[in-house]
């Protein structure tokens, strides 16, 4: 058995004892201070390497070192010099230390620690600020991620840092304590968590300002979640934010950046009817972590199983005459057609049956190609495609996807969903920023069908167009908007713009910022009037987010191809260095040069991820694996055959909800049959015997299936929304007489007090 975490070639203890993190949030942004409390226990000199991961879209803005009394405050500088330095004075006996980011992914960082004496401790500190993105619920999540999966190399590729993580293997042996204060101009309603807290405790009787401790004992073995909630979430805002006097003139760190933060409301009558058209393509991993169990609770579902109830949901919430097909993927990948196909009946109860008997038997996560397959598809005219992909986000060329998906961003959009713990936070969010659509993260005990089918909602929502965005500012003031141009805005969802306001104002104190689009041919107006003065202390968080959103989009420059790649890389650099955050050309670098000491022999070195285990055979054995289904796959095996016989699934579903979806037919009615009566807990008989004159079968049927829904299940109600209007739809197209009467005997037969005007018929 490995020991998990920092180990020598001898297996022996780690030297990472402890991990202290503090968060300041401040409305939606956070602030996080991680302090990592290191003591060398060998008898020599020791080097380390810790690789951990963070939030894909932080901007790490600090980094020192505290050795005894004395603190090294780490500089940002071009990443090959940082690591000449550090490799100078390691190799001469000094103490230092390298914060670099992954070249692979921008959510896994490196923290090298040389030359530690023996006995020695340091504690090393990473501040960082990050935005909180805004959750189905309205609440605002923060997540400190543990876990780092292994990451799927396919064969052949260069590895690099990603590459050195390794798979998890029981608890970590260090603690976590966390401690979290939350400011806010809107009242704090309440703080929630996947981990146990202490109590809330409010510091103003106005509720705006709450610390929070996470409860002492937290071996910091999964992702700690924070869900905050505050009252009327969806208000747009502003926060101005001041410059730095000693930055140069006109640099981004001298000037005032304000950061605006829009919900775009759609008018009633157009969010009133979701589209009936489109072409939805559901990617599912089948990679052998598929398998594992969503939490380690009662009653927890394999991730696969999970994946599979929420196929049924989506399909049978499709609308009638739209297009659709399923792709499984893992080493290799597979389609249930040959192409998409039409929606109805038939095909969907093909689908389905197909969905029963998927496994996580797959092997690797492998994305790239089945993604590359999917957009060499002809596209259906009239029905925008929708792309689906739900995946454990395990996988080594993140970049390489995201920027595959960013070059079909014009014919698609991209809903992604990463499911369980250590899912990759860059891989999920980018594939739906790059795909302009919407990410969602299912962790823990957290149901994945509520937020699947509010991405589901997004996508029925009528594409925006023509987005425009307008500055209006007093005379002298001139704004450069560093945020890459909005492409997608979707109802009740935050977009946030970052922008440099330059020169001095000659009498105004107001601005203004007014978003124009066109939504089903109809124009669009929002506005946002705010004030230039600065607003509240926030220290330099807006400024850092700033110019780590300005560092991306030169990223992406860079990988896209463009002329003056070294005129990029040098402006980045620039950036980076100027506003000391980091980005994939720099690195932070620490020397004490008080610490000269003579190194006697071979110094000491340990590797650590935030949940590790050593093993350097693990890639070597995903590539055979990968090797050995490449060969049993041929080469034209890439859809099923749709004619091979079929054996249904022995297991019975238990969930009710799910029970009733899955006899729902493809135009939205159901049978009058035992199988429903089965549902409400009644026989056939009863069903028939109380069925009014003036209806038929599949009327009545469906009929009481709309009011059990809305009797029994109104709490699941974002799960069975579609379900219900393409019933309600169905029933309105039977032109039946009166129902009130039906409506009545079907509440008496169910027990249920459910209104005509509820069903929406």
């Amino acid at each position: 058995m490995e020991i998990c975490g920092l180990v020598t070639d001898k297996n022996e203890s780690v030297p990472l004892k402890s991990i202290s993190v503090q968060v300041l949030v401040q409305d939606h942004v956070a602030t996080v201070s991680s302090t990592l409390q290191y003591v060398n226990e060998e008898e020599r000199p020791l080097e380390a390497l810790f690789v951990f991961p963070l939030p894909a879209d932080a901007a790490v803005c600090h980094f020192s070192a505290k050795i005894g009394e004395q603190e090294i405050v780490a500089e940002v500088q071009d990443r090959e010099s940082a690591r000449d330095q550090y490799d100078d004075a390691v190799s001469s006996g000094q103490q230092a230390f390298l914060l670099e980011e992954s070249a692979e992914s921008p959510d896994v960082f490196r923290l090298s620690v040389g030359c530690l004496s023996v006995g020695q401790n340091a504690a090393v500190t990473i501040i960082y600020v990050t935005e909180l993105s805004v959750q189905a619920d309205h609440s605002l999540r923060f997540c400190l991620p543990a876990v780092l999966n292994p990451r799927y190399t396919p064969a052949g590729s260069g590895a690099g840092i990603v590459s050195e993580i390794s798979s998890g293997c029981g608890s970590v042996p260090y603690t976590l304590s966390l401690s979290v204060h939350v400011s806010s101009p809107k009242p704090i309603s309440k703080l929630e968590s996947s981990c146990s807290l202490d109590p809330l405790v409010f510091l103003h009787s106005d509720h705006t300002q709450a610390t929070v401790n996470l409860s002492p004992g937290h071996m910091f073995d999964k992702d700690v979640e924070l869900f905050v909630f505050y009252q009327d979430t969806h208000q747009p805002s502003a926060i101005v934010e001041a410059g730095v006097t000693t930055a140069p003139p006109g640099s981004l760190m001298r000037d005032p950046v304000v950061m605006i933060s829009l919900y775009p409301e759609f008018p009633e009558e157009v969010m009133s009817s979701l589209a009936t058209q489109g072409e939805f393509v559901f990617v599912i991993d089948r990679s052998g972590s598929m398998g594992d169990m969503m939490h380690h609770g009662k009653g927890a579902q394999m991730r696969i199983e999970s994946a599979k109830d929420t196929l049924l949901l989506l399909l049978k919430s499709l609308p009638m005459g739209c297009y659709f097909n399923i792709y499984g993927f893992g080493s290799d990948f597979k389609s249930f057609f040959p192409q998409s196909v039409v929606y109805k009946q038939e095909t969907m109860a093909q689908a389905l049956k197909r969905v029963k008997e998927m496994k996580a038997d797959m092997g690797g996560t492998e994305i790239l190609q089945p993604l590359k397959h999917i957009y060499s598809q002809r596209c259906h005219p009239d029905h925008p495609r929708q792309l689906f992909i739900f995946t454990d986000g395990e996988v080594f060329n993140t970049k390489e996807v995201l920027d595959l998906v960013k070059s079909h961003a014009h014919s698609h959009r991209c809903f992604s969903f990463g499911i369980g713990e250590g899912a990759s936070a860059a891989l999920i969010t980018g594939m739906a920023r790059e795909g302009s659509g919407h990410a969602q993260f299912i962790t823990d005990t957290d149901r994945m069908q509520p937020k699947v089918m509010q991405s589901l909602r997004f996508a029925l929502q009528p594409a925006v167009v023509n987005i425009s965005v307008d500055w209006t500012l007093p005379d002298g003031i001139t704004v450069d908007t560093l945020s890459p141009p909005i492409n997608v805005l979707f109802q009740g969802q935050r977009t946030l713009i970052y922008a440099q306001l330059k020169g001095e104002s000659s009498g105004g104190s107001e601005g203004a910022v007014t978003v124009k689009y066109s939504l089903k041919d109809q124009p669009v107006t929002n506005q946002l009037h705010f004030c230039l003065k600065p607003t509240e202390e926030t220290g330099l968080s807006i400024h850092r987010l700033a110019a780590r959103t300005l560092i991306r989009s030169l990223e992406q420059e860079e990988r896209s191809g463009a002329a003056d790649v070294e005129g990029i890389r040098s402006r980045m650099v620039e950036l980076s260095v100027q506003a000391g955050v980091s980005s994939v050309h720099t690195a932070f670098i620490a020397v004490n040069k008080d610490s000269r000491q003579t190194v006697k022999g071979p110094m000491q070195q340990r590797r650590v991820s935030a949940y590790a285990e050593s093993d350097d055979d693990f890639y070597a054995e995903i590539y055979e694996d990968a090797e050995c289904l490449a060969a049993a796959e041929s080469d034209d095996d890439v859809y099923d055959d749709l004619d091979s016989p079929v054996e249904a699934a022995p297991e019975p579903q238990k969930d009710l909800l799910l029970q009733l979806v899955s006899l729902q037919k493809a135009s939205g009615c159901w049978d009058l049959d035992a199988t429903l009566a089965d549902v409400f807990g009644k026989t056939e008989d009863e069903l028939t015997n109380q069925k009014p004159a003036q209806v038929d079968g599949s009327v009545w049927a469906t009929l009481l299936a709309l009011i059990w829904l809305y009797g029994c299940k109104r709490e699941q109600q974002v799960e069975w929304q579609f379900v219900a209007m393409k019933a309600a739809s169905w029933i309105g197209s039977q032109k039946v007489g009166d129902l009130s009467q039906c409506v009545c005997a079907g509440n008496v037969l169910l027990g249920c007090q459910v209104t005509k005007e509820t069903l929406g018929i």
